[in-house]
């Protein structure tokens, strides 16, 4: 599997309770940007937060926003990338594999029986690891070995940063109007 475009997808909760916002940006394998696409702001209610109790926040992040983002693309991706363990259930949803990066310090999240390291940190706060779940844990390897070429130029967190800055300017854009 090469990859040739990736897809990084992320979430901006606004500091104003203005919601949670969804954004996806498409970029190549040099990790310059194709597509970016961002969500309106989805505020659950109090009614909504009682029915789906624990599941709300995983129901937004896969329903509500991967899958309407994934939809709304022109690009065709080859792997989508994640921080949020949550988005790894969008994996159910459609055929492009979702894997998680993360610091090791971030944690493992229940999806994965085992996550793996990448050989460049990418930053200086420690292993970097990627996981996916069940459904294509076999895939992980050849994934990871893809990823690792990637990385050796290129930090994989660096584009969920700009991720954030973009949602942020977005916010204030809509703010002034």
């Amino acid at each position: 599997m090469e990859i040739g475009k990736i897809a990084f997808l992320e979430t901006y909760t606004s500091e104003d309770n203005g919601g949670i916002i969804g954004a996806i940006l498409v970029t190549d394998a040099e990790t310059k940007p194709l597509e970016f696409r961002v969500t309106s702001p989805i505020k659950p209610t109090g009614f909504q937060k009682t029915l789906y109790g624990d599941v709300l926040l995983e129901h937004i992040l896969v329903e509500l926003i991967s899958v309407p983002l994934l939809n709304a693309i022109n690009e065709h991706v080859d792997l989508i990338l994640v921080k949020d363990p949550f988005f790894l259930g969008a994996n159910n949803k459609q055929g492009i594999r979702v894997i998680r990066v993360f610091n090791e310090s971030d944690g493992k999240s229940r999806a994965s029986s085992k996550a793996e390291e990448l050989a460049f940190a990418g930053s200086s706060s420690g292993k970097m690891m990627v996981e996916t779940t069940k459904k294509f844990e076999t895939e992980l390897a050849p994934i990871k070995d893809q990823l690792n070429k990637l990385a050796e130029h290129r930090n994989l967190l660096e584009p969920f940063e700009r991720l954030k800055l973009a949602c942020e300017q977005v916010q204030q854009q809509k703010s002034i109007e």
